[in-house]
């Protein structure tokens, strides 16, 4: 938990164990990967207690031994359980001023910020003993336990008893616990999956899926209840699928909750999209872009008229591409209106329009509006129909910059969708600014990210899916190596060892890779003559156009990502 140098200058220092055994056991641990406090406690080189009060000795800070201590159920709940369980943090006292937490990793200033945003306390942290931080966390499941008897399942299921069971303390307690910890962890889904015996909770954190927690199935009604109380949904429908919508605010931040409720075989399914309003707007600079492909898109838009597309998957960040664009453009001297679906964050002086199909407002008919508004830039959430891309394409001929999203593999394959989808190539030809085509990766955990060099093996694995000698060519004419006539197997590339901070993935947080399609005279003509994508993408590369795999092996050379990250998200 505690810095391994740290750790080793501070029992250098003391008598609780000789040097020499503290070398051997410093050796040991950086062979088997594991902590160096966890090899002295396994070899039994000294007691627990001892090993952790010289820690704190040698950190300055007080230690205190939980393994005797019974803490108080309202202090204990001040810290949620996920949160204590992953970051083994416990609190143990409270006063006016102050909440006194203990911890295995005095250092971990992320966590104890946030405690101190939410609680509006300052925290007095003290070192324990792993031993005591488990004696704590029993006390979670303890407490538990003793809720989850008290609550009666359901029979009726009638909306009296729904709404009764929905606001007792227990059920209010896991929601209240299921939202704070996914915002801690930023996640940007929670779902919550009934089982035969069982209800699932996971975690979409960086992209993956997670298990976080299993809850009693008795509880299931409660807690999807619950949801629908806070969404203002109805509580007694089970048969049909509803949408919601509700936020929580604080001083600190404002997250609002997107919500889908869906029938499923053993009851009802919710998912939850996470929308942090309080999080900065990035950068441009800040999206990951490579220098060439940065001035390509600032080039472009500042255009008074045309299109920019932005194309991939789904949860590939093209919202948040689209909103960074947005948020360079937003001046006073500009009227931007958007239509969308839904509206997922909310822009200042921005005219924001949610698509509503019931009541026939459609992309289509919301964007014919729109250009009745006097608008200098409009974007539209995205292109999914010949009508939409039309009026788009008509639009940015008459003056005005369309900011889009297409669902596409890569940026060259947008252009003969568009006529594919019935727009005149002469008009894909002359409204098109630039096509960006992108992926989220996971960036490798600062905390434990190692070097390491491919083996024939790897190297072998990575030839099936990539042109090595090109990337090599690509990766020194972009800075990012010396030559691409040395062998791949010396170069050093990175990964995440796993710990406590990325809950032992080896990545934390995530980041674009990108490719940048500037539509040129060449490219234009190109369009115009109806060419076949393999003659865009040659055009393309001999203008320098990166792929997303040249970028991802350019930010894992870089120790950004990792090339299994890269691989896993271009694979076709």
């Amino acid at each position: 938990m505690i810095n391994q140098t740290k750790l080793y200058n501070i029992l250098r220092g003391s008598s609780v164990i000789a040097l020499k055994t503290l070398d051997t056991a410093l050796q040991e641990s950086k062979e088997q990967r594991v902590d160096l406090a966890q090899v002295i406690l396994q070899k039994k080189l000294a007691t627990e207690i001892a090993l952790y009060e010289t820690i704190a000795t040698g950190m300055k800070i007080p230690f205190i031994d939980l393994t005797t201590v019974h803490v108080r159920q309202d202090i204990l709940l001040v810290i949620p359980e996920p949160i204590a369980q992953l970051h083994q943090v416990v609190p143990f006292d409270k006063t006016d001023k102050a909440i006194k937490v203990a911890a295995l990793d005095p250092d971990d200033i992320e966590t104890f910020e946030f405690l101190e945003k939410k609680m509006n306390l300052p925290v007095e942290i003290y070192l324990t003993t792993p031993s005591g931080i488990h004696t704590v966390l029993k006390q979670y499941h303890k407490g538990l336990r003793a809720e989850f008897k008290d609550i009666n399942t359901v029979t009726q299921e009638g909306v009296e008893d729904l709404k009764h069971l929905a606001e007792d303390v227990p059920v209010v307690r896991i929601v209240d616990t299921l939202l704070e910890h996914a915002i801690f962890e930023s996640a940007s889904d929670i779902h919550i999956e009934p089982t035969e015996t069982d209800t699932v909770v996971r975690y979409r954190i960086d992209g993956i899926l997670r298990d976080v927690m299993t809850l009693p199935k008795k509880i299931q009604s409660g807690v999807i209840a619950r949801i629908k109380i806070l969404s203002n949904l109805k509580i007694d429908e089970h048969r049909l699928p509803q949408d919601g919508r509700f936020k929580i605010e604080s001083d600190a931040q404002r997250v609002a909750f997107r919500v889908s409720i869906l029938p499923v075989f053993d009851g009802e399914k919710a998912v939850l999209r996470v929308l942090n309003e309080s999080a900065q707007v990035l950068s441009l600079e800040s999206l990951g872009l490579q220098p060439s492909a940065l001035d390509i898109l600032q080039r472009n838009i500042v255009k008074p008229h045309g299109i920019i597309y932005v194309t991939g998957p789904t949860g590939s960040g093209k919202t948040t591409t689209l909103y960074t664009v947005l948020s360079k453009l937003n001046t006073a001297s500009v009227n931007i209106s958007t239509i969308e679906d839904p509206i997922e964050y909310r822009m200042p002086r921005v005219n924001q329009t949610q698509v509503n199909p019931k009541i026939g407002l459609s992309f289509a008919i919301g964007l014919r509006t729109l250009l009745r508004q006097d608008p200098n830039i409009i974007m539209v959430g995205e292109i999914r129909d010949a009508e939409t891309a039309e009026i788009a394409t008509h639009a940015a001929m008459t003056g005005h910059l369309v900011l889009t999203t297409l669902h596409t593999n890569d940026a060259v394959t947008a252009l003969p969708r568009l006529t594919e989808m019935g727009v005149p190539s002469f008009l894909v030809a002359s409204t098109t600014n630039v096509v960006i085509a992108q992926r989220l990766v996971r960036k490798v955990c600062s905390q434990c990210i190692e070097s390491y060099t491919l083996s024939k093996a790897a190297l072998h694995n990575i030839a099936k899916q990539v042109d090595v000698q090109n990337m090599l060519d690509v990766l020194e004419h972009q800075g990012a190596i010396e030559s691409a006539k040395q062998s791949p197997e010396t170069l050093l590339f990175y990964r995440g060892k796993g710990c406590r901070q990325c809950n032992d993935t080896g990545y934390k947080g995530r980041v674009g890779i990108y490719e940048m399609l500037e539509v040129t005279p060449d490219i234009s003509e190109l369009i115009l003559k109806k060419a076949s994508s393999a003659e865009l993408k040659s055009a393309a590369f001999k203008q320098g156009m990166l792929t997303m795999l040249h970028d991802g092996f350019i930010k894992a050379k870089a120790g950004v990502t990792s090339i299994e990250e890269v691989l896993r998200v271009t694979e076709d």
